[in-house]
């Protein structure tokens, strides 16, 4: 009978173990640099919500608006507009001036992932006037699936995602360092 039982449980469950075996795996990537600025100099561009355009070299332009989100919350919203052609729309999920750390996700837009959030955190170096930049962001492929068609896959949003981080904390670095 207790075999019976377990039987019973485990054929319950089964259906779910399958398809957590079909779900896709979430993606990471993390980015750090180190750039010789004080702290609150960097963080004032980078706690800017408002101001990603001025630092990052893909974003032409970007528009800030307080709106309700999927579960009413007003939350602060930015749409941004791509350099080469293309929109983001993203919803600050956490800004902390005391922490140095700003969080948010993409609601729609044309990188090639789904379920995208991200924080950046800003903390001092080792060094005296020395600051590290810490970006770190989590995501699915666009398609949202194991077997994703080539474009909507894990490679290509990872690489989108890095190429994003690169170019981003490169330009960031250059700009406070001058």
């Amino acid at each position: 009978m207790q075999f019976v039982r377990q039987l019973f449980v485990a054929v319950c469950f089964l259906p779910l173990a399958v398809s957590a075996a079909n779900a896709p795996s979430q993606q990471k990537v993390i980015r750090e640099v180190v750039i010789k600025a004080e702290p609150a100099k960097v963080w004032a561009v980078i706690g800017n919500f408002a101001g990603l355009h001025k630092w990052h070299p893909a974003v032409e332009s970007s528009t800030t608006e307080t709106k309700a989100d999927e579960k009413g919350e007003q939350l602060l919203h930015r749409t941004l507009i791509l350099k080469g052609g293309g929109t983001i729309l993203e919803k600050e999920t956490a800004h902390s001036n005391e922490e140095m750390k700003l969080e948010y996700r993409i609601v729609e837009g044309v990188l090639p992932v789904s379920g995208y959030r991200s924080n950046i955190v800003v903390k001092a170096g080792a060094n005296p006037n020395e600051t590290i930049v810490n970006w770190t962001g989590r995501f699915y492929n666009k398609a949202n699936k194991v077997d994703a068609p080539k474009g909507e896959d894990n490679e290509t949003a990872v690489k989108a995602i890095e190429a994003v981080y690169d170019s981003g904390l490169a330009n960031l670095k250059a700009m406070l360092e001058k």
